[in-house]
């Protein structure tokens, strides 16, 4: 399986703050957005990672992530001109994707969770042994504002409805997906909405039209967030920050998790550590390295 992380979009929800800057580099407490949505393909140690981004924002991704080496990983890079919906990403990643089966990210959701990576790992196994689709359900007191999932008990997708006036379930669709490599050629057949955009909700739909989608909940005891709001963004910043400060553990920090999937040494996790040592996140690197954590 390979994974891309959809980085591109105007980021009009938080404006002005992203007129200048892409939303993707906006710290979560102490570390950029992008950091989050990354960590959580890396724990599933996936190594293929594609970022789909804004042709302004190419270079600044390259400056952050370069070839990915230095994380014992294969990050590359495909140019999305203008934002034409999320399904877009699934069309332009066809040569990186080849024959692989998608974890499709997008780079403003946050997620916490004891077992999430448990969760996601069942989600691809499950795909790469009977093909289809996941999407992830999390429970919100105000399912209206959402696209809500409905299902049965053993987890098949009956309905997806798009910020419904009476919601069938409490549990909104969440930026993370899970395909087979059928995905690319549904998505090529998407037409545009009324927005003009190709939607990810049209691909999803002819999944569940294929009765080949499938949902896993994230319920009680996990954290979501949708940082491409103002509150939101606040929200996750904040959560993340509490987490770290009680626990002295990081959350998304992909030189920590490289060096625990043993695909970068202690040697280099130290040198990745060296212009960050006058930081907290420099000198936590450091103690990773040291066995000190």
């Amino acid at each position: 399986m390979k994974a891309i992380i959809l980085a591109g979009g105007s980021g009009t929800r938080l404006y002005p703050v992203t007129v200048a800057v892409n939303k993707h580099f906006l710290p979560i407490y102490n570390k950029p957005m992008i950091y989050y949505p990354l960590s959580l393909v890396m724990l599933m140690g996936i190594k293929d990672v594609l970022f789909i981004v804004n042709p302004e924002d190419l270079d600044d991704f390259k400056k952050l992530f370069e070839d990915g080496s230095k994380l014992g990983m294969n990050i590359s890079y495909k140019i999305q001109e203008k934002p034409n919906g999320l399904a877009e990403g699934l069309v332009l990643a066809e040569k990186f994707i080849g024959d692989d089966n998608i974890c499709y990210m997008l780079g403003d959701n946050v997620f916490f969770g004891h077992d999430l990576i448990k969760i996601m790992q069942e989600a691809k196994e499950d795909i790469e042994r009977n093909g289809g689709a996941y999407v992830f359900g999390y429970a919100v007191k105000d399912p209206e504002r959402f696209g809500v999932v409905e299902f049965d008990e053993n987890g098949n997708v009956l309905s997806l409805e798009e910020k419904p006036k009476k919601p069938k379930s409490h549990y909104a669709v969440v930026g993370m997906y899970f395909y087979d490599n059928k995905a690319i050629e549904i998505a090529k057949n998407v037409k545009p909405s009324d927005r003009g955009e190709l939607e990810i909700t049209s691909v999803n739909e002819e999944y569940l039209r294929r009765e080949k989608l499938k949902v896993k909940l994230l319920g009680r005891g996990f954290a979501w967030f949708d940082a491409g709001t103002h509150d939101s963004f606040l929200e996750a910043g904040e959560f993340v920050a509490t987490i770290e400060n009680k626990t002295g553990l990081m959350i998304g920090c992909i030189e920590e998790i490289a060096y625990k999937n043993s695909w970068i040494t202690r040697e280099q996790l130290l040198e990745l550590a060296k212009p960050l040592r006058k930081t907290e996140y420099g000198k936590y690197l450091i103690e990773v390295a040291e066995g000190e954590e």
